[in-house]
């Protein structure tokens, strides 16, 4: 009676070839899910940093990341003749419009970009929102920030236009004729007068895709693996066993 049992004899060149390949697709999905873990962190310590008291000075210099997000209370007035526009969506409705980016004069002489907030782009131009072209001195609060890494598909800036897809403060300083600017801008927190531009604008967020990135790599592990299980099955007849002879000893 033939019987088939099933063996595995794994070959050598599929095994050098799918093994460190099953490895390496597990070790991004392992990757993966520590990235998840730091935006996590990231995001939380952003959030706790708006939730300190807020500050009654503006720092010279950012001298420590812990100032980043921070909130700060701080004196001067708008250049309201150097605005800026960056193309942006609303933070509060995702409807697309542009923060405008005005050069603030300190108290001491210096220059601080603010982000003003967020306009439709009906109200870019300042005459559309007179009532938030405030003169003279005024006290406000902000969110300290640093320009964010442009991703490689954001355009380039356009002076020319005065267009800022990307916030570049040097590049800003020149097309502004500032030379005293500050190395870092803030978000105003609340609205103009008039609502326009409507301020707390501050994304604390980032994209966070990581889970689903760790579950694409893993399963692509478990795929291989199972692959190579099944390509190396093979099934070989069990031997024959003939049956003993009646008084064989």
């Amino acid at each position: 009676m033939n019987m088939t049992v099933f063996g595995f004899r794994p070959s050598l060149w599929p095994t050098l070839i799918a093994l460190p390949a099953v490895a390496f697709t597990f070790g991004l999905g392992i990757w993966q899910i520590q990235r998840l873990a730091w935006k996590e962190t990231l995001i939380a310590e952003r959030q706790s940093r708006m939730a300190l008291p807020v500050l009654r000075t503006l720092p010279v210099k950012l001298e420590s990341e812990q100032l980043l997000f921070r909130r700060v209370r701080f004196t001067g007035q708008f250049l309201q003749d150097k605005e800026m526009y960056h193309p942006a969506r609303s933070l509060l409705t995702g409807a697309i419009g542009v923060q405008v980016i005005t050069p603030f004069r300190l108290v001491d002489g210096s220059v601080l970009l603010v982000n003003r907030g967020w306009v439709p782009k009906v109200r870019q131009n300042p005459e559309t929102r007179r009532d938030g072209q405030v003169q003279g001195d005024v006290t406000l609060v902000g969110v300290i920030r640093t320009p964010a890494r442009a991703g490689y598909f954001v355009p380039e800036n356009d002076p020319g236009q005065n267009v800022w897809f990307r916030i570049n403060i040097s590049q800003m300083a020149v097309h502004a004729d500032i030379k005293d600017m500050r190395s870092y801008y803030v978000d105003l927190v609340d609205n103009a007068p008039g609502g326009w531009p409507k301020g707390g604008q501050t994304r604390v967020t980032v994209r966070n895709s990581h889970l689903e990135y760790a579950i694409t790599w893993f399963s692509i592990s478990l795929t291989g693996l199972i692959i190579y299980v099944l390509w190396h099955r093979r099934y070989r007849p069990a031997p024959n066993r003939r049956p003993a002879r009646p008084g064989a000893a």
